[in-house]
């Protein structure tokens, strides 16, 4: 319900539950929300001495099932990441709070720095240069286009998908985009529905999965939409591994159907050692880190919100559960 900051009992800090990062992070983040919102009690996740009926907010990681339900006057909830999938899969979490996902700007940039250097990886295939380095195999060859010859196609068109493009195209690949509703966007082909996924895939010398986790995007790439691609597109998978259906990736992969792959999420993370994806010639991995802010910018933002929230003014950020997303 709507409330002021003149709710808050003044003679108690409001307290603030962490839970990511662990414990060896909790001294920054302390530190962090000292600077930007001093009226707040930053307690660790697994402080015993807790009174839960004077937790207010939670600023949480892959939290236990049911334990944000055990908290009767918690008032937003935040994500420490921009998806928020770790904590709805909950069926206990408190639906009627609003729900924020770390959606800043600094997120975004670094989404778009990570999906440069893969679509730069991709053109070049540094995968064949890292084999050959560590090979020692001095084999000069040609790449098979240029960055105005590549068109890059971008599924999810929301904030991240935003900065990716714009930042693609400053480097000179040309960029479509698929997204569930439509969007008007300088220099990017836009297109929606399942006609316009299949025109956009047909031509999509590299194709970024951006979506977002629902039902309706699962398995989304799969052996009918790979088999869109021209032949030896590469993939980049920054959204969620349940987005991919990873026998068809690796059966596309070892027939150089795609020619590689750089995977940021896996349906089990951290991915095992012995994982096939490890040593696949044609695929990079990296352990999730695309578009992870700094403490500070995740800070910075969810102050802005808590105090928009207590002023009873709109937030950013908030999950729409009707969309999921």
């Amino acid at each position: 319900m709507p409330h002021s900051e003149q709710d808050d009992d003044c003679a108690i800090k409001p307290i603030l539950l962490v839970k990511s990062g662990g414990e060896t992070a909790l001294p920054e983040w302390r530190e962090l929300f000292g600077t930007y919102a001093p009226f707040l009690d930053v307690r660790s996740w697994d402080d015993i001495s807790v009174d839960p009926e004077h937790v207010k907010y939670a600023l949480v990681w892959q939290p236990e099932p049911g334990r944000l339900a055990s908290y009767p006057n918690l008032r937003l909830v935040l994500s420490s990441a921009a998806g928020v999938d770790h904590i709805t899969t909950d069926p206990t979490w408190p639906k009627h709070l609003p729900l924020l996902r770390a959606s800043t700007d600094e997120s975004a940039q670094r989404m778009g720095e990570y999906v440069c250097l893969a679509a730069l990886a991709l053109l070049k295939d540094l995968p064949r240069l890292v084999k050959q380095q560590t090979a020692k195999d001095w084999q000069p060859f040609e790449t098979v286009r240029s960055a105005p010859e590549t068109q890059v196609g971008i599924l999810g068109l929301g904030k991240l998908g935003l900065r990716c493009a714009s930042m693609l195209m400053a480097l000179g690949f040309q960029v479509s985009s698929w997204s569930r509703s439509a969007k008007r966007v300088d220099g990017v082909r836009s297109y929606t529905g399942e006609e316009g996924l299949r025109t956009m895939l047909l031509s999509s010398h590299i194709v970024v999965c951006l979506l977002p986790s629902t039902p309706e995007t699962a398995g989304m790439l799969n052996r009918d939409t790979l088999a869109l691609l021209p032949e030896g597109a590469g993939l980049i998978n920054v959204a969620r591994g349940s987005h991919v259906v990873r026998d068809d990736m690796m059966a596309a992969l070892d027939s150089a159907r795609l020619s590689g792959a750089v995977l940021d999420v896996f349906e089990q993370e951290p991915l095992p050692p012995d994982d096939a994806l490890w040593r696949h010639p044609r695929v990079l991995v990296t352990p999730h880190i695309a578009s992870i802010a700094s403490r500070r910018a995740r800070v910075e933002f969810f102050c802005r919100q808590i105090a928009a929230h207590r002023e009873n003014r709109p937030l950013e950020g908030v999950f729409d559960i009707s969309r999921g997303y």
